[in-house]
């Protein structure tokens, strides 16, 4: 429930009392004198969601809204307040979107201190680079919970849509700086660990199934950033909590910029340029998507009126909106380059795989499954191909290493280490 006081000059009275009859809202008028200005406060009690109508339909009667106050309250009981609620909650206007105001002000509150925030970001990056190098999803898991990036990222995304540009620059330095935080602090941890001998130094890190998931950005690691922002946008822009959208968020950033870490640690360039780029390409879907939704929910920058588009855009949104986009599309291109050179790797080393085990000398054997380790643009390494089959029990094939690496080279002209896993076949013998 939400209280509203606003401040009526005496010849705006009449018109901003009968917007509130018209709706069907208690009210409680006290006089008061503003700047000068005579006129009183009229304080009224309000479900959510009717918030934003009840004041879009004030300043459409000319009503300034230049002092209003929007705070939460527990309960309120008067003579006409279910029926607002039977509206606005259960009936046909039910609208889970809440005021411009207040969404401002609920994105700053989110926003904790600098030392909180960069001080909750190290101890997360630390607690998903032990997630990853034990290869513990639960662990990784306790990270995400933790990381504070829903905050800057939804800061920096209602700054966009609202126009606000110091919203927009304390948003998105908080988002970069955070998250450079976490990839120096996962280096860190990982480069004492590695160096104390904690973890074996020749560990190969990309045969974790953890790291393993944070170095290919495939394009269903992908969607996770863009259902993330949109999830986001949504809890911040409703009444819905919030507090379990920070986790979905943390789940496309920390762990990938934990990933960047552990590769510099390791000195692989390839782990860490691939999870690097799964970090900026996330960050960036997260920042349009939560746009794309706002937008779509209806929300605009302050003095936005209905009509031609041109007339409501001012230099300063133009200008601010430009710079966002254009670096959006840098970092999108660079992820959809990468993107675009694994898939076609990926489906490469599939077809040559299944082309070889098509062969006579072959059939027996059933591909289960083909995992292929992410080389970045420009990164010479050589790859890593996992191939998994199955064979009748304990059947030798000593030439089927040697075969797939010929081909995978010859068909994506990079040096192949192909490593083959056997599933023994057996068969029940219960009658």
């Amino acid at each position: 429930m939400r209280q509203i006081e606003l401040f009526v000059p005496d010849d705006r009275s009449d018109d901003a009392l009968s917007v509130l009859d018209d709706e069907g809202i208690d009210y409680v008028r006290t006089a008061e004198a503003g700047d000068g200005t005579d006129g009183e406060l009229v304080s009224f009690p309000l479900p959510p969601q009717a918030v934003e109508r009840v004041l879009s339909s004030l300043r459409e009667a000319g009503i300034d809204d230049q002092f209003v106050v929007v705070s939460s309250i527990e309960t309120a009981r008067t003579p006409r307040i279910d029926e607002l609620e039977e509206r606005y909650v259960n009936g046909q206007e039910e609208d889970d979107s809440i005021a411009h105001e207040e969404i401002r002000s609920r994105a700053m509150n989110m926003t904790p201190g600098r030392v909180t925030y960069y001080a909750m970001t190290v101890l997360s990056a630390i607690v998903a680079t032990a997630g990853l190098l034990l290869d513990s999803p639960a662990i990784v898991v306790g990270s995400m919970v933790i990381a504070p990036q829903v905050s800057a990222a939804l800061t920096g995304t209602v700054g966009l849509v609202l126009d606000d540009r110091e919203m927009v620059i304390d948003g998105l330095t908080s988002l970069a700086f955070g998250l450079g935080v976490a990839i120096v602090s996962a280096f860190v941890f990982a480069w004492i660990v590695r160096s104390g001998g904690v973890v074996p130094s020749t560990i190969d890190i990309t045969a974790i199934v953890q790291v393993q998931n944070r170095i290919s950005p495939g394009l269903l690691a992908i969607v996770v950033g863009i259902c993330a922002g949109a999830a986001g946008a949504f809890g911040l822009a409703t009444a819905i909590p919030v507090s379990l959208v920070g986790v979905m968020i943390a789940v496309a950033l920390i762990p990938a910029a934990a990933a960047v870490g552990i590769g510099m640690a390791w000195g692989d360039p390839s782990v860490a340029l691939g999870a690097f780029v799964l970090v900026a390409v996330n960050a960036t879907s997260i920042l349009f998507s939560g746009l794309a939704v706002f937008w779509y929910l209806g929300y605009r920058p302050d003095g936005w009126t209905r009509g031609s588009i041109r007339e409501n855009l001012s230099s300063e949104w133009v200008d601010t909106l430009a710079v966002a986009v254009v670096l959006g599309v840098i970092v999108l291109s660079m992820g959809g380059l990468v993107l675009g050179q694994y898939v076609l790797y990926e489906n490469s080393v599939n077809d040559e795989v299944r082309t070889v085990l098509d062969d006579d000398e072959y059939a027996d054997l059933e591909l289960v499954e083909v995992r292929t380790e992410f080389v970045g643009v420009g990164v010479d390494d050589e790859s890593a191909v996992t191939v998994v089959v199955q064979r009748p029990a304990d059947a030798p094939y000593p030439n089927l290493v040697a075969d797939l690496e010929t081909t995978l080279e010859d068909r994506t002209d990079r040096d192949v280490a192909v490593v083959v896993e056997f599933v023994d076949a057996g068969r029940s013998t219960e009658a």
